[in-house]
């Protein structure tokens, strides 16, 4: 006999619909799987053959054949264990197939026929509701997880025989699941910081305008206090952005265990001995990497020059396309990667150049240091600011500093203006705007003009640098509700693009 069952396999981001056709005839015994299959799907007939017996189900003594389709398409994972147990069991006429019509099954099974859990059950519930399938069947430690995506049917079973009850006419009963409370963890606060006006200020215009943001300083300046305190000041997801964002936290198994979609924007701070790999995505069958972790929110590379300088070259490439495309033999996977880049690095290995009273690096040293980061990057980079020491009376003062609470206020406010002029368009931050709207969105008078054509020649801008400054003015006239892009706005930009002359010039 015959029958056929639909589950689906992750693909990148996205799902493929997969046929799994079973076909039970007489011949010599034999269980055979076909369809360009993974190792890890080819050691499903073992499982599931295994977990057939242990569930009350004797394999007979025929040919039986197991076809994945389509066979362009290799699959992975573990979450065709189910899928082709269920297809066995309709073709050996324990089932009738026609109660599995326009439904989808997901899960990994165990020996003894008990479900487990798999990784990617949103993007692929998603991909079912888009193909019409009325109802998915998934392991139930995966039930809440699926049933954030609205408008289709969710079964959620913990066994062969339990799933095999209720197709032969048992009613479904609705799984009950324990709700994890999530305690809000405190975060750190902009006001604990003292000093630093100036790099508090960077820090807010490129949160406002998401712009990637470099800072430089000895140690001990307080770079990175100041960028773990980032995630305080981040503009609240919209609907979209955390259905995104948990897409992918869900294809690498990350999603909190209560199955609510993240609430909050990312913040990835990787070591920096963090493999190319790693950063961008890796494996046969590729699997996000940091980059696409920090989709919708913050990459922080933390002692930017230890990172190794062809992992940091693989950065180039999505921060101007919001999304990185890896290659592999079976196929192009495409992962969107959307982030914020923050980086902070000492200006040499001793970190207290250009201070010749304690820096006793040697030039040739220095600049190999600051030779790891290559002018393409920092082209990429639209904010660069300095992080002096601290003064002891800054130190130790008391003085109110400004909470995370009115910062975050202001760049909300300055995110809704730009929400406002770029309704309509596919660009949602000022650091967007390609350069062909420059002049539509950053329009100058003469006057300023004649400035940024100064300044363009007199700093040997690249075509990138000169539209950065225009962009960063933007966001900072954003932040002061001004409609219009005035001297100091400009002159503040050009401020954050001359840090990193006195340093690689």
């Amino acid at each position: 006999m015959y029958s056929r069952i639909f589950t689906a396999s992750v693909r990148g981001l996205e799902s493929v619909c997969i046929c799994v056709e079973a076909d039970v005839s007489n011949g010599l015994p034999i269980f055979e799987m076909v369809g360009f299959l993974s190792s890890e799907v080819k050691e499903a007939k073992e499982r599931v053959r295994t977990a057939l017996r242990n569930s009350g189900y004797l394999l007979p003594a025929k040919r039986i054949t197991v076809n994945l389709s389509p066979a362009d398409v290799k699959k992975s994972g573990s979450g065709f264990d189910l899928p082709i147990a269920i297809a066995i069991l309709a073709a050996l006429g324990e089932i009738d197939a026609s109660k599995l019509e326009s439904t989808l099954v997901l899960g990994e099974i165990s020996l003894n026929g008990n479900i487990q859990p798999m990784k990617g059950i949103l993007p692929i519930v998603v991909k079912a509701r888009e193909e019409s399938i009325k109802k998915c069947i998934v392991p139930k430690q995966n039930l809440e997880e699926a049933k954030r995506i609205p408008g289709i049917e969710i079964w959620a079973v913990e066994s062969i025989q339990e799933l095999v009850g209720y197709l032969k006419g048992k009613t479904y009963e609705e799984k009950t699941v324990i709700h994890i409370e999530e305690t809000e963890e405190k975060q750190p606060d902009f006001s604990e910081i003292n000093g630093q006006r100036m790099l508090r200020r960077a820090c807010e215009v490129a949160v406002a305008g998401r712009h990637n943001f470099l800072m430089i300083g000895p140690p001990g300046s307080g770079k990175t206090m100041l960028a773990r305190r980032i995630p305080g000041i981040l503009p609240p997801m919209t609907e979209k952005e955390q259905l995104e964002v948990s897409k992918i936290y869900s294809i690498c198994g990350m999603l909190p265990e209560n199955g609510r979609l993240l609430q909050h924007r990312p913040f990835r701070s990787p070591h920096h001995t963090i493999s190319p790999n790693g950063l961008s995505g890796g494996g046969s069958i590729p699997k996000p990497g940091e980059i696409s972790l920090a989709h919708q929110g913050v990459l922080f590379l933390d002692e930017l020059p230890e990172f190794k300088k062809t992992t940091l070259e693989i950065l180039r490439q999505p921060m101007e396309d919001k999304q990185i495309c890896l290659v592999r033999q079976s196929g192009s996977y495409h992962y969107p990667a959307d982030f914020m880049l923050v980086a902070a690095m000492n200006p040499c290995k001793c970190g207290y150049f250009p201070d010749r009273n304690r820096c006793n690096c040697r030039d040739n040293q220095i600049e190999g240091y600051l030779g790891k980061i290559s002018r393409p990057l920092l082209d990429r980079i639209d904010i660069c600011t300095e992080a002096p020491l601290m003064k002891y009376e800054e130190l130790t003062g008391k003085a109110e500093n400004e909470s995370s609470y009115s910062i975050r206020n202001r760049v909300i406010a300055a995110v809704e203006r730009q929400k406002l002029r770029f309704a309509g368009t596919d660009i949602f931050y000022n650091s967007q705007i390609p350069s062909g709207s420059i002049d539509i969105y950053c329009p100058l008078r003469e006057k300023q003009k004649k400035f940024m054509k100064n300044i363009y020649q007199s700093m040997e801008l690249s075509a990138r640098g000169y539209y950065k400054i225009l962009k960063v003015a933007r966001t900072i006239a954003d932040l002061e509700n001004s409609e219009e892009i005035e001297q100091k706005h400009l002159n503040e930009a050009v401020c954050y693009r001359m840090l990193d002359n006195k340093y690689w010039e």
